[in-house]
């Protein structure tokens, strides 16, 4: 039997929001069996379910609410939590948006660590994909169908030399999610968040949180963590997305130029078509689930427990 998974103590950090540009205290607490990804307002005391039928915007982000208390971005740490098979937890930030440190998933994933994972007495429930479903819109597309672990395939593909017929496959009962997806950061236009900051968003935006691309390559001075790292974080974002299910997919996804929104959609579908899931206990393990804290990424501070 494969057990629920929690933090085995509480952990902060600090860091910038993408869109308002101010500083944010994020805590991770751990959290009961059965109980799920919980975030709270804690400026506010509102809690947010992590779960799609608490999201309520989907432009540039993944945006859950509750009344008028809003979190964003929780992609990341949505992905971070179901890369390392965290079942509960309990997270509190004092503000609207989830840090972006260093735009990837890598820090979360080492805050986690560091807090360390408990198991807990009761089994893992997953859900299992019986059925395809899928959501199309003229040429972006997303899918999920049965599988035997959990697989994401996705296909990057804009007039960009290096976004350009770009696919990537992951099987996470074989490849590391940390190693090989975690890391990968967000990526835009230097033109776009020029665009966004004129118009009071992305304030928080820079080379320390993002990829920039101009229209030829890569202006970070540091270059590309992957050679294919813009594509990589669709898988990231993918993951985080479809953790908002509520429970961890066995199945197998496929996108091609989808984002939040059809990711969203696409839970939404598959959780109104009764015929295609079943919530299973969990016999043997669907990831790669990698507890030991890795290098600690120059973006995660004010760290303790």
């Amino acid at each position: 039997m494969v057990k629920q998974r929690t933090l085995d103590h509480s952990i902060r950090c600090s860091g910038i929001g993408l869109h308002s540009g101010r500083k944010l205290e994020l805590v991770l607490h751990p959290a009961e069996v059965d109980t799920g990804i919980m975030f709270v307002r804690s400026d506010l005391g509102v809690e947010i379910k992590g779960h799609v039928s608490s999201v309520v915007d989907t432009r540039l982000c993944t945006t859950i609410g509750n009344g008028d208390a809003t979190i964003s971005t929780v992609e990341h740490i949505m992905s971070a939590l179901a890369g390392l098979g965290i079942d509960n937890a309990r997270i509190e930030v004092n503000g609207a948006e989830i840090p972006v440190m260093d735009g990837s998933a890598s820090p979360f994933v080492f805050l986690i660590q560091c807090a360390g994972i408990a198991e807990q007495e009761k089994p893992k429930k997953v859900l299992r994909v019986l059925k395809r479903v899928s959501i199309e819109d003229e040429e972006k597309s997303c899918a999920l169908y049965p599988a035997s672990g959990f697989r994401v395939s996705y296909l990057l593909d804009y007039p960009h030399p290096l976004l350009s017929n770009c696919k990537v496959n992951f099987d996470f009962s074989r490849q590391g999610y940390a190693r090989e997806v975690g890391r990968a950061r967000t990526f835009g236009f230097i033109h776009e968040v020029e665009a966004l900051q004129k118009a009071g968003l992305a304030l928080g935006g820079s080379m320390d949180n993002a990829v920039v691309l101009d229209k030829y390559g890569v202006l970070n001075s540091g270059g590309l963590r992957y050679a294919d790292e813009c594509a990589r974080h669709k898988v990231l974002d993918t993951v985080g997305d479809l953790f908002l299910a509520g429970l961890p997919i066995v199945g197998a996804f496929e996108g091609e130029r989808s984002g939040h929104a059809m990711n969203c959609q696409l839970v939404s579908a598959l959780l109104a078509d009764e015929s295609a899931w079943v919530i299973e206990e969990l016999a043997a393990p669907i990831a790669d689930e990698a507890t030991q804290p890795e290098a600690m990424p120059a973006s995660v501070t004010g760290m303790m427990h």
